[in-house]
């Protein structure tokens, strides 16, 4: 029976922490604060001290705090927001659930991130300036294109000072898909230092869900922004609109994250930057055992960039066939994203077909993600690469 690899391990971390996890639960229990209360605040201030924004406000899934980002973030129903199709659904049913359309645009066939020059070309060909009113017009469908959503996907961030100079130029307002980006840095030279995920757009989603690098034991999400109104429009939205008990400004959602997977996330994140050192030291690893590996193509990262590998993609070419003979030898590995969201039967009905986004479509046939964890060995990562190259 060959050694088996999981291509993720959920056991080991928890275990590790269990009576942390357990003394959480306990106080909970003790105190019967299930539902906001010091565990919710607590986690939300050393969050956003974490991204080093003024603003955390936690939700109940990545889903809900992109659509509460983007609703409080001022897109409106019948606005179009741009983003990428290389990436899952939750960035875009979101915008569509807050009443505004897509607009895809490709990406960058070295990071699989939103390419900026792509959407500078979009922008040129499909839109106009309205520079009166200070907003973009598609000059096809007469709406409003509103913002764009960089996904920092992967564990890595988009070129952020190229995507937020265009939209600027553009009278577009950004928000940062983060949600597999918990403590990626991007070096701005706009602002001369290193910044992390979530603290260059105006509101950012954040998902913990089980599998992510910062993740809860059970669902869980958050929004970071530095904006003051946003953040008090997303605390309303979260629970039906309050201002306060039974006081209702708006109609919302039920959208809070219970006290005990705030409790959990707390004492998580207390060991987040140990484990994301582990990660980059796998990853570092993994490039190495690969610098000489034929026909296949490890992951680039920009000197701008450092990415925390929530995943680390390789491309290979019969990636179905590397994959059923990792299977066969007990190495666990996942695909990200084998059909682009264009191509999805859930968005026929926008009209895009094959051929329209030429890079996405060629990294969704070769992307097979290997095993990546804090507790990989050594060993298991050079039986990874043994038959992955075979």
């Amino acid at each position: 029976m060959p050694q088996q690899i999981p291509f993720l391990d959920l056991v080991t971390p928890h275990r590790d922490l269990k009576s942390e996890l357990l003394s959480v639960l306990e106080k909970a229990i003790d105190s019967a604060g299930y539902i906001g209360g010091p565990m919710v605040k607590g986690f939300e201030e050393e969050f956003a001290r974490f991204c080093n924004v003024k603003h955390c406000v936690a939700v109940n899934s990545g889903t809900d705090a992109l659509r509460f980002a983007y609703i409080a973030g001022g897109i409106r129903p019948g606005d179009e927001v741009i983003t990428v199709p290389n990436t899952f659904i939750a960035t875009t049913e979101s915008i569509t659930q807050a009443g505004a359309h897509i607009l895809f645009v490709d990406i960058s066939e070295k990071t699989y991130n939103l390419d900026p020059q792509q959407l500078r070309a979009f922008l040129e060909k499909t839109c106009a300036k309205d520079r009166q009113n200070k907003k973009t017009i598609n000059k096809q469908t007469g709406r409003r294109v509103a913002a764009v959503v960089p996904v920092h996907l992967y564990g890595q961030m988009a070129d952020m000072d190229a995507i937020i100079g265009i939209a600027e130029e553009w009278h577009l307002m950004v928000f940062e898909d983060a949600c597999q980006a918990h403590g990626a840095e991007y070096h701005s030279k706009r602002n001369g230092e290193w910044r992390r995920a979530g603290s260059l757009g105006k509101a950012t989603g954040f998902s913990f869900y089980p599998g992510k690098n910062l993740g809860a034991l059970g669902e869980g999400g958050a929004i970071t922004t530095n904006d003051d109104e946003t953040a008090r429009i997303c605390r309303c939205l979260r629970d039906h609109g309050q201002a306060r008990k039974y006081y209702h400004d708006m109609e919302g959602y039920n959208g809070r994250l219970d006290a005990i997977q705030c409790g959990f996330l707390s004492v998580k994140l207390r060991h987040l930057p140990e484990w994301t050192a582990a990660r980059r030291r796998n990853a570092n690893r993994y490039n190495e055992l690969l610098k000489s590996a034929d026909g296949v193509i490890a992951p680039f990262e920009p000197d701008w960039s450092r990415a925390v590998y929530h995943l680390y993609i390789v491309r290979v070419k019969n990636r179905d066939a590397v994959q059923q003979r990792l299977a066969e030898t007990g190495i666990g590995s996942g695909m990200h994203y084998p059909v682009p969201l264009h191509l999805q039967k859930a968005y026929g009905h926008l009209g895009y077909g094959k051929g329209d986004f030429p890079v996405t479509e060629k990294a969704a046939a070769e992307i097979l993600s290997l095993p990546m964890f804090p507790g990989l060995t050594k060993e298991q990562q050079e039986s990874v690469v043994r038959e992955l190259v075979r």
